[in-house]
């Protein structure tokens, strides 16, 4: 159990306001720097400790963690031999991203496996997703449906298979706070 002062450091800690903040590390730098799997360098812990933002979203993290809910899944585009673009799922099968075209613009559909472990309690708490290119790249964000799904615009002018080519063939669905 966290002592008086250490929650107050704590509470310091992430409530200050630093003009321009912003989130400095990416969700994977976190979870790995959590896993022990890869230490933070020294330029990375001063992003960490100078930046509120990124404080609050690493302890969303561990926090996320230790309750062993879901954080995060990531996927590949596989080989296409045409220009269209199939349904894009994660490593870990849980979410499917598909294209709908319409007209000369497009729709993404994010999907998750409504009979995965994990999926009653995001359809329950309404986690807010964003779903990211290779590149970092928001290609949509928003909360399931009571279907399972997150529909938005295509937010891109390339096709999506034009796009997920240019910017590293990889895609991430991630909670957010």
């Amino acid at each position: 159990m966290m002592n008086l002062d250490a929650k107050l450091r704590e509470r310091l800690l992430l409530a200050r306001a630093v003009p321009g903040d912003r989130l400095m590390l990416a969700d994977a730098t976190l979870l790995a720097a959590l896993d022990g799997t890869r230490p933070l360098s020294a330029g990375e812990l001063a992003a960490l400790n100078g930046s509120p933002v990124t404080l609050r979203r690493f302890r969303h993290l561990a926090l996320a963690r230790r309750r062993g809910a879901w954080q995060a899944s990531t996927g590949m585009l596989r080989a296409a031999d045409s220009g269209e673009l199939p349904a894009l799922t994660t490593d870990d099968g849980l979410w499917t991203l598909h294209f709908v075209p319409e007209g000369t613009l497009w729709q993404v559909v994010l999907a998750v496996d409504v009979a995965a472990p994990p999926a009653a309690a995001l359809l329950r708490e309404r986690t807010l997703l964003r779903v990211t290119d290779g590149a970092g790249g928001i290609v949509m964000q928003g909360r399931l449906d009571a279907d399972g799904e997150c529909e938005r615009p295509w937010p891109f002018e390339e096709t999506p298979a034009e796009h997920f080519q240019r910017h590293g063939a990889t895609f991430a669905v991630t909670a957010l706070a």
